[in-house]
């Protein structure tokens, strides 16, 4: 009987870029409640103790999993005025972590951060401080665009749709939900006992949809523009 050949990729030697890499596209397919070595091992075609050779454990996997995500965000550049390349790496930092969910949570939590992490949070705090901000306001600035950052894409990543469209939809079926289950309890109208989510909600995002980008903007610029106002007070 003729032997099948195994996968080329089965057969390519390992290295610690071709296992990180690999586990992220495992997570990615299967969830990171799936990652577990011997998983990843089987993944790779490999035996568990040429892996743990690349890779000592599932903290180290991490790490290196996780520096591979900083590695796709824009660094912020000081050629451009501090707004401009804060507005790019956020915008930049929240594509990313659309396309590595499983990542949201995990970028600020490792204790070893990698070389990529490294020099993101270097370009960040020298483009603050190029552009005229304080040791104190530094800190500051970066811990509140984080933080909305971050929040954001948690957000983002935990409602039941995609899009704007899908939005509508879900807001049509909450509105058609509440109306009989007001109909069988008989109780107000949804624009009775909630106006306010009955002008919001029904009036408007039912309609329209709910832009998470133009939301994300919205948000970033207002946290900017007052970013610019303390630039110089302390």
């Amino acid at each position: 009987m003729q032997r099948t050949e195994p996968a080329a990729e089965a057969r390519a030697p390992l290295s610690k870029e071709r296992v990180l890499r690999t586990a992220v596209a495992l997570v990615e397919r299967d969830g990171i409640e799936s990652l577990t070595m011997r998983k990843l091992a089987g993944e790779l075609g490999a035996g568990a103790m040429s892996l743990y050779h690349h890779v000592p454990n599932k903290s180290e996997l991490l790490d290196g999993m996780v520096d591979i995500v900083f590695s796709e965000i824009e660094l912020p550049s000081t050629d451009v005025d501090w707004k401009t390349a804060m507005r790019r790496r956020a915008i930049s930092t929240r594509a990313v972590l659309n396309r590595h969910r499983w990542a949201v949570g995990l970028m600020e939590s490792r204790a070893t951060p990698g070389p990529a992490s490294f020099a993101l949070h270097d370009a960040v705090l020298g483009c603050l401080r190029e552009g005229g901000f304080s040791i104190e306001m530094t800190i500051q600035a970066y811990s509140v665009q984080d933080a909305y950052i971050y929040g954001f894409a948690l957000q983002e990543k935990s409602l039941p749709f995609d899009s704007a469209e899908e939005g509508a939809a879900v807001a049509q079926e909450q509105v058609r939900q509440f109306a009989e289950h007001a109909e069988d309890q008989h109780s107000a109208a949804l624009a009775e006992e909630f106006p306010y989510l009955a002008e919001v909600v029904a009036g408007h995002v039912a309609k329209v949809g709910y832009d998470f980008t133009a939301a994300f903007e919205y948000g970033l610029d207002l946290i900017l523009d007052a970013l610019e106002k303390r630039r110089n007070t302390a």
